[in-house]
């Protein structure tokens, strides 16, 4: 321990941090992290899902603690390995700080479960991780500045060679700094975002500008807590409003005077942001771009595109720590974190081919770029990511290179093939089994109870180099994925018309278009189907007409060039009645049905206040509940349901007390159903337009 303690005074001196690996059983690891802790004096935060003492936090409550910072810490990775809160951990540590990390025995950890594999894997149980864990040794083996401590081995204490002293920075700006405060000083009306990994003073810059400030400035971010580096350069003039309040008050006042600066941008969601910068003249964002926050330069080619004048600028010394720190580049290479794409432009012949399925153990530097691209390209691309592409089940990727440079990725992922029995009960809203994005939501919000049996690839990620895009790279790379053994391709996607375009000269049908923003792009989202079987093709076409007969009453879309079917009616059909059955008596959502709702509503003479009062006059459902006397949503949504009976029974009650107990029996006449083969059911229910009898 002496050996260690006299090297924590050097990495002091040198202004550095360091890792230290602990592998072996629980209580091995557990004993040897409390001895160390002991030895030296710190804060010692431990991050794990439990914690002996305090200070403690879970990975996914890190985040309230960014912004902040420790001397030493230990990340309990010994059942789950979070990587990303593993990576913010790293930024919060002081110079001549240790992070421990607790592992499993590296010679059994390949075939050990890890439970933070529920969170990307879609799967039911944990899986075990053994390409990661690959990677993982392989990148430790290679770090000479990382100690690795093995249960039963000796614990060596390498002699370091000395770097040059290091002094931490005065506290008053430097020459990066004070190059943008200067600018900042003079800037016009407009946006400026400074960009930086962590530890490179971008918090404090901020707190200097306002401390300079005679206006006011308002400070807003994800949480308090991460503001306390910018409080402390700010002073007496800090002021800080959470988001959501922020926004609060800026929809009863408008525009707002002076500075808006916002800190850890990128955590905040797309449209809140927009929301907020619209109403100040002058605006700071400041934001880490180091993948794993899972922002990335996507943060600056996706949401900072929106303003014309924007700045930016970047900040790249680090303050916290000296240059070249042995615990920044350790999470580096274990995260692939350096996720700027080359700025040489490629050239040469372009040849597709899919990724193999051993890449990672046998030309690991492949998929690395793969990722990289990815990351560089893609919002909300993180280190989950990462773990998914490396032992997800399911997953297939594709690489158009121009000689050996990567210059564009795709990424599928396999969706589909449930059951009858489970894609009924998804139709109906009794079940929302992991995974299957789109095709859940075929079953779930579409026409076809059993879309959710045909077997489809998702399309999660497509990426195109940045000086090789409008060459048809991405063209190139979904028409090689068509040759795939399903029924369709999807992909899920925030609408622009200039991103539908692409993808309808993919030959992708739109079938679905929501009614809320995604959070990262501040678009509505859509999905879209390429049928690569017959059966694919016949549930394309029905849920493409299903959604040009329902246009009329999805408002937010009503402006835009969809280039849909003629709509085939506005009077209540068989699929209508199955569809109210499936509102009014099971747990379909509102969202599904609105356009059988507003057909029902003008077939009906009935007041049916609940559901008049959001589908034709568009009231709040806040106000509407007030006016119904009703306690909250769930309230509001039961009403609406028995609404929907009652209009139901009104028009029909022998067909509705029919469908009712065909859609409340799941298990009763989908055993039934069952017995037939896929493309009967298709057929049936697909081409036939689920033309039930009553």
């Amino acid at each position: 321990m002496q050996s260690l303690v006299t090297l924590s005074a050097q990495m002091a001196r040198e202004g550095i941090r360091r890792l230290l690996v602990l592998s072996g059983s629980a209580a091995w690891c557990a004993d040897r992290a409390e001895k160390l802790r002991d030895a030296l004096p710190g804060d010692w935060l431990w991050v794990g899902e439990e914690g002996d003492e305090p200070p403690h936090c879970s990975p996914r409550a890190l985040t309230t603690l960014l912004g902040r910072e420790f001397s030493h810490a230990v990340f309990d990775a010994r059942d789950g390995f979070d990587v990303a809160a593993f990576a913010a951990l790293s930024g919060t540590l002081k110079a001549g700080s240790w992070l421990l990390l607790l592992v499993p025995p590296l010679d059994r950890w390949a075939q050990q479960s890890d439970a933070d594999s529920r969170r990307w894997s879609d799967t039911a149980d944990p899986i075990p991780t053994p390409v990661f864990v690959d990677h993982f040794s392989r990148t430790l083996f290679h770090d000479g500045q990382t100690l690795l401590w093995r249960e039963g081995d000796e614990q060596p204490i390498p002699d370091f060679p000395p770097r040059a002293g290091w002094h931490p920075a005065s506290g008053a700006p430097q020459r990066e700094q004070a190059a943008i405060l200067a600018e900042l000083a003079e800037m016009p009306p407009g946006v400026m975002v400074v960009t930086a990994p962590r530890g490179r003073g971008k918090s404090a810059l901020a707190g200097m500008h306002i401390a300079t400030l005679t206006s006011p400035a308002v400070v807003t971010a994800p949480t308090r807590a991460a503001t306390d580096v910018l409080a402390h350069y700010a002073g007496e003039k800090f002021d800080f409003i959470a988001p959501d309040a922020l926004a609060g008050r800026m929809n009863q006042q408008g525009s707002q005077p002076g500075w808006l600066i916002v800190d850890e941008a990128a955590a905040i969601p797309g449209p809140l942001l927009h929301t907020l910068t619209a109403a100040f003249s002058h605006v700071l964002l400041t934001t880490t771009v180091q993948g794993y926050e899972g922002t990335g330069h996507g943060f600056l080619l996706k949401f900072c595109a929106g303003f014309p004048h924007l700045r930016h600028r970047a900040l790249t010394t680090p303050l916290r720590w000296a240059a070249g720190c042995p615990l920044e580049r350790a999470v580096a290479d274990l995260l692939l974190l350096d996720d700027d794409v080359t700025t040489d432009n490629p050239t040469g012949p372009l040849t597709v081919a899919p990724l193999p399925a051993s890449a990672w153990q046998r030309h690991p530097s492949q998929p690395a770029a793969l990722y990289r691209l990815l990351a560089s390209a893609h919002y909300r691309t993180s280190p989950l990511d990462l773990r998914r592409m490396m032992d997800a089940p399911g997953q297939h990727f594709w690489l158009a290179k121009k000689a050996e440079q990567i210059v564009g990725a795709l990424w599928l992922v396999e969706e589909g093939g449930l059951s009858p029995e489970l894609s009924q009960a998804v139709w109906a809203g009794f079940r929302r089994p992991r995974g299957n994005l789109v095709a859940q939501s075929l079953a779930a919000h579409g026409g076809s109870p059993l879309a959710a049996t045909l077997r489809g690839r998702r399309i999660s990620r497509i990426a195109v180099h940045p000086h090789c895009q409008r060459e048809g790279i991405g063209r190139a790379l979904v028409a090689q994925a068509r040759d795939s053994n399903c029924d369709y391709l999807s992909v899920s996607f925030g609408f622009t018309q200039a991103l539908w375009h692409f993808w309808q000269r993919c030959g992708f049908m739109l079938v679905r278009l929501g009614s809320q923003r995604e959070a990262s792009s501040g678009c509505f989202t859509a999905m879209a189907l390429l049928p690569l079987s017959d059966a694919g093709q016949a549930l394309a076409e029905h849920e493409q007409q299903r959604l040009a007969r329902d246009l009329p009453w999805l408002s937010h879309w009503q402006g835009e060039k969809l280039d849909l079917p003629v709509a085939l009616g506005s009077t209540l059909n068989d699929e209508d009645w199955l569809e109210l059955a499936g509102f009014a008596f099971a747990h379909r959502p509102l969202s599904a049905a609105t356009g059988a709702l507003s057909r029902l509503l003008a077939a009906s003479e009935l007041p049916l206040p609940a559901l008049r009062g959001q589908l034709v006059h568009s009231e709040r459902e806040a106000q509407l509940c007030a006016r119904l006397g009703l306690p909250g949503r769930k309230a509001l949504l039961a009403q609406q349901r028995t609404e929907a009976g009652l209009a139901l029974r009104a028009s029909d009650e022998v067909r509705t007390d029919t469908l009712k107990k065909q859609v409340q029996a799941v298990t009763g006449w989908m055993d039934t159903l069952a017995n037939w083969n896929k493309e009967g059911i298709v057929t049936l229910f697909v081409r036939r337009r689920l033309h039930l009898t009553h």
